[in-house]
């Protein structure tokens, strides 16, 4: 009777064992093998110029694709290249955030040059379509190679990003190298013991016959060339994971790799036409016009009396770099707030303060230290300094596009003040050359008593500024006050001036003490 009890207990005990074992081990029954998943993926064209703009655009369409449900993040590549630090941003972006929320895939579709290759490595697949290619990575500066020092220097950098992709996804190490540095000689050779092939830089072949195939080693790359790969050879040396004819090919792949099932199309995530522009806006030639068209705007603002078109002209181009600038992380809170600190200080300086002292230096000094903060991507408690070769290219492009803004503002500047007043129909946008004695008498548009409302002006009429005049301000004659403009000189609110001349509605005065009447 005993032992019949303790096999009972035994036999209970193994069946309530089984029992939870089994819950515990899975809640939910196990899919029948062969059956796939249903699974949803996204396209996110990267094309184009690589620069901030398509960072922050990628960005937001990657979270739309993730809070829509999409699992495989395809990126369509097409682009030559771009700036480094936003290429480096990207490829961070994939492979510490992206990857760890869905499965990002490279779709190349015509090419992955520079910066592109870059973003490729970044992603854990790179499927490229047929007649594409990938590579050409070395660093450039303002549309030069490097040479030396400085060349090493901007390499060494590169490379520790394409060896963090290469080690992130599992593409040949080597490989990614060549592509950036000219002098690494790559070759293939066959391992006998596993059939796999290796790489290997040159100076490193084995030599060992038993082990590996040395007489079949095929070079790859020679020490005089920067790694650029066809569709092809990509594949065929494991950095590819399959040649395709288009998108849909593409997903097929993956879906018969990984055995999940794309019901219905991929959603497509365009870049919106707020982001083309930012992008468009913060280029450097972009940025070089838009400088050179605000400083010509005030130029002529400060020519001619009043406020117009030439104000507005300079207020627009200043708030389209501004906005641009911050839309892209270029200029945070502290480089804006510098910036307009030192205009308020300039224009105090021009309006109130009499001559030219600290408060105007000051302002010029904190203009040009906002403008430098943004042409690098700092954060508001540091100082914008470069750290990296890719910052000092991007103060490079930057200096070198304000730079030649200036020398545009300079031509155009002289060549209006020189021709635009003989143009008729557009002369009135500046003031012509004083002449002294011409005209006689002229309706003058002035704040006058009501008694004196039809009073005329004459060369040679005296009367007093109200307003400093840079050359352009107000001058009292008699009861009435008269918008006019000085003959080049800045005179201080106060100072007795002559009529030299009336040309239409323009009044042009002098200092009554270099020759006028008091």
């Amino acid at each position: 009777m005993r032992k019949r009890l303790r096999l009972a207990s035994v036999l209970t005990l193994c069946a309530l064992a089984w029992f939870f074992t089994g819950r515990t081990r899975g809640d939910e029954p196990t899919a029948p093998a062969g059956v796939s998943r249903d699974s949803k993926a996204a396209i996110i064209p990267c094309e184009g110029m690589i620069d901030p703009a398509l960072f922050y655009s990628i960005k937001r369409r990657t979270g739309i694709a993730l809070e829509e449900g999409a699992e495989y993040l395809i990126y369509r590549i097409s682009t030559y290249g771009g700036r480094v630090d936003s290429a480096d941003d990207i490829a961070k972006y994939l492979i510490q955030d992206v990857a760890a929320r869905g499965h990002t895939v490279a779709y190349v579709a015509t090419e992955a040059i520079s910066a592109g290759a870059l973003i490729s490595v970044s992603c854990e697949d790179i499927v490229m379509q047929t007649n594409t290619t990938i590579g050409d990575s070395a660093p450039i500066s303002m549309g030069e190679k490097l040479e030396g020092v400085e060349r090493e220097k901007a390499e060494s950098f590169i490379r520790a990003i394409f060896e963090r992709a290469a080690e992130a996804n599992g593409y040949p190490k080597l490989l990614l190298k060549a592509m950036v540095t000219v002098q690494i000689e790559v070759y293939r050779v066959r391992n006998l013991q596993t059939g796999e092939y290796e790489f290997f830089e040159g100076e490193s072949l084995p030599t060992d016959a038993n082990l590996y195939d040395v007489k079949g080693a095929q070079e790859i790359n020679g020490d005089d060339e920067l790694l650029t790969l066809t569709a092809s050879q990509a594949h065929e040396y494991g950095i590819a994971r399959a040649v395709v004819s288009d998108v849909n090919e593409a997903l097929a792949f993956l879906a018969a790799r990984d055995g999940v099932r794309f019901g219905g199309q991929p959603i497509v995530l365009e870049p919106s036409w707020s982001e083309h522009m930012v992008s468009w806006l913060s280029s450097p030639a972009v940025m070089g016009v838009l400088v050179m068209l605000a400083m010509l705007g005030v130029y002529i603002e400060f020519s001619t009396p009043g406020f117009g078109l030439p104000g507005i002209v300079a207020v627009i181009c200043f708030a389209m770099m501004l906005g641009s600038k911050y839309l892209v992380g270029m200029a945070n809170w502290v480089e804006i707030a510098i910036l307009f600190i030192g205009i308020v200080l300039l224009l105090i300086e021009l309006f109130v303060l009499p001559g030219f002292g600290v408060a105007g230096i000051l302002g010029i000094a904190l203009i040009l230290l906002g403008f430098f903060g943004m042409l690098i991507r700092n954060a508001p408690d540091e100082f914008p300094w470069p750290k990296t070769s890719a910052d000092w290219s991007s103060l490079s492009a930057g200096a070198l596009s304000l730079t030649l803004g200036f020398l545009g503002f300079l031509v155009l500047a002289w060549i209006l003040s020189r021709y635009l007043p003989k143009l008729g129909f557009m002369s009135g946008l500046i003031l012509a050359p004083a002449v002294s004695g011409r005209g006689t008498g002229s309706q003058i548009s002035m704040t006058a008593p009501p008694e004196n409302a039809g009073r005329q002006l004459h060369v040679k009429d005296a009367g007093e500024t109200v307003t400093r005049l840079r050359p352009a301000g107000k001058a009292r004659f008699g009861d009435a006050i008269v918008d006019v403009v000085s003959d080049g000189e800045f005179l201080d609110k106060g100072t007795k001036v002559t009529i030299i001349a009336i040309q239409g509605s323009r009044v042009v005065v002098k200092p009554a003490e270099s020759g006028g009447q008091a």
